[in-house]
């Protein structure tokens, strides 16, 4: 399967500006994996050592979250993956 990841800004600056890669595979993980072929220095800021995503990266299918099942998630033809980082917060009182 071939599909669209959209690179986010913050890591524009590793894929030589490169916005939206091309990536093959049957799931996020397989695509990830692709994308990482294509631009290894893109791994120590998506995936820990044992090859999960960082905790504060999360990654949707079209839009959608991956969540629980993340890499697991299967793919298709045209579908697109984005990358972004979660944001947490507080309120101040």
């Amino acid at each position: 399967m071939s599909v669209k990841i959209e690179i986010p800004q913050f890591l524009q600056h590793l894929t030589n500006g490169v916005k939206v890669a091309k990536a093959n595979g049957n799931t996020v993980g397989e695509c990830l994996a692709d994308l990482i072929r294509q631009f290894p220095q893109l791994r120590e800021l998506i995936l820990d050592e044992n090859g999960k995503l960082l905790k504060y990266v999360e990654v949707s299918i079209n839009g959608v979250s991956t969540y629980p099942q993340e890499l697991a998630n299967p793919v298709k033809d045209s579908d697109v993956i984005y990358i972004f980082h979660a944001i947490a917060g507080g309120c101040a009182m």
